[in-house]
């Protein structure tokens, strides 16, 4: 995953995921990637490279389980939805980030009102 302009955070990819998934639509691939393009105003892009791995592993972790159907496009592809694990990970993982979010903020001299 990167940031235009930057470089990504270790664990971002899965909690990107989990969080799109989240929402309760089954999706593939390419549906998380341009959700998680789409969602971020184009600022966030997960790399297929980096994609693939990430659902593997959550996969099986037990985050998320993966079925094969016929895409919009017609293609067969894996669709995964998040399980009840995967929700508590994301839960843990929010409730981390959210932490070091108000952490850094509080360093970088940022208030909620300036990120908007």
């Amino acid at each position: 995953m990167r940031r235009k302009g930057g470089r990504g955070f270790y664990g971002e990819i899965e909690i990107l995921i989990l969080k799109t998934l989240s929402h309760g639509n089954p999706m593939h691939g390419l549906a998380i990637i341009d959700a998680v393009r789409e969602t971020s105003d184009d600022s966030l892009e997960i790399e297929d490279a980096a994609l693939y791995p990430a659902l593997h592993r959550l996969d099986r972790k037990g985050m998320l389980k993966g079925e094969w159907r016929i895409s919009d496009k017609r293609r067969r592809a894996k669709f995964y939805e998040i399980t009840a694990v995967g929700h508590e990970q994301l839960q843990r993982a929010l409730e981390e980030w959210t932490a070091h979010t108000k952490a850094m903020g509080k360093v970088l001299d940022i208030v909620p009102e300036d990120l908007a």
